[in-house]
């Protein structure tokens, strides 16, 4: 990798976006017009970028379309802030070209982050998830994986976090939050405030919460959040019903109540459809043996996860799996799969048949 030279004065921040496939677009361009609309603002031009990846090659989104990239790692200009654009594939394109162009950018003074599951990337790194910065911020979907793979983690329940060297991102909406911050720092808080109009937005504090499951009884849907969340906290030894009981404080009759009416399913089984949840979860992001899935999601064996699986989405495991990567497969070699897609008159196949 060519030598890195001191990032841009503040007057001219520069960021990368670095994109890795099913990466999401949304949270690209709200990053994007937000630097857009605080340089128009301004009439200067605050803020430059550049899209990044690891080849210059175009990138997939998670939403199927193709996006241009500048530059590769090599070429790319030091910046000031470098945010890794990760979604549905977050373990499968963490390669040592990307975790090398992060560890240069962070050594060299850059603030380093991740989006939605860019966390992933920065704990390999060894730049988040460590004994000295134990927090992690990534979307919620993919927390319970998460842990699986760094335990030691504190994966924090905010929507975004941004410190000296660091900024973590939960995505969606929530990346428009971390840019205002972002902004704030290098253009002052004025102009953060003018971006957010400008985008009909409220500026949020990065500790809120990623979710607000809260409905109009408070109090009643607090105790609903709450039984959530020890389900959620206790996947792979499930808990009964006296055990649920014990650690909410009440009594089982009242719990079944609260569950019914939060959810029109008796306990035990919103439990079961959370288990199912966090397993869906595992097959999409990872690539664990489903009897490992199993597992992590408290079934004794593989065929009980698949008898239960099939029941709520109408597919094993097994089946799920292979159709969520067969519609990811786009993502991988994408000038042979826009060769394939566009030979429409069959000339391609026609001159093979010749060899």
């Amino acid at each position: 990798m060519q030598e890195r030279r001191p990032i841009p004065s503040a007057e001219q921040a520069h960021f990368s976006f670095i994109l890795q496939p099913e990466f999401p677009l949304t949270a690209l361009i709200l990053a994007t017009d937000a630097l857009r609309i605080a340089n128009q603002n301004s009439g200067k031009d605050l803020f430059s970028w550049q899209f990044v990846s690891e080849n210059a090659a175009d990138v997939r989104a998670s939403n199927g379309m193709w996006f241009a990239a500048s530059c590769d790692f090599d070429s790319a200009k030091p910046a000031a802030v470098c945010l890794l654009f990760e979604g549905n594939l977050p373990t499968q394109h963490v390669s040592h070209k990307l975790l090398s162009y992060l560890r240069t950018s962070a050594r060299f003074g850059a603030v380093v982050g991740g989006v939605d599951t860019g966390a992933y990337a920065l704990a390999k790194a060894g730049l988040v998830a460590t004994d000295g910065a134990p927090d992690v911020v990534l979307h919620w979907e993919a927390a319970a994986t998460f842990r699986e793979w760094f335990p030691d983690a504190t994966v924090q329940d905010q929507i975004f976090q941004l410190n000296e060297h660091r900024a973590q991102c939960s995505g969606g909406v929530a990346t428009l939050d971390l840019m205002l911050a972002l902004i704030a720092r290098f253009a002052g808080d004025a102009m953060a405030n003018e971006v957010a109009n400008a985008m009909v937005h409220t500026r949020r504090d990065g500790g809120v919460s990623q979710r607000d499951d809260r409905g109009r009884e408070v109090e009643f849907m607090s105790l609903a959040s709450r039984l959530v969340a020890v389900m959620e906290q206790n996947l792979d030894f499930p808990l009964t019903l006296s055990e649920l009981a014990t650690y909410l404080a009440m009594p089982q009759r009242s719990l079944s109540r609260a569950s019914h009416k939060a959810f029109g399913v008796s306990p035990m089984r919103l439990y079961l459809r959370i288990r199912l949840q966090a397993a869906r979860n595992f097959l999409f992001y990872e690539e664990h043996s489903i009897k490992a899935v199993a597992h992590a999601c408290g079934f004794s064996y593989p065929a009980e996860l698949t008898r239960c699986f099939k029941l709520q989405f109408s597919l094993t495991p097994s089946a799920f799996r292979s159709q969520v990567r067969e519609r990811q497969k786009l993502a991988e070699h994408p000038e042979i799969h826009r060769l394939i897609g566009n030979d429409t008159g069959g000339a391609v196949r026609g001159s093979l048949t010749g060899l």
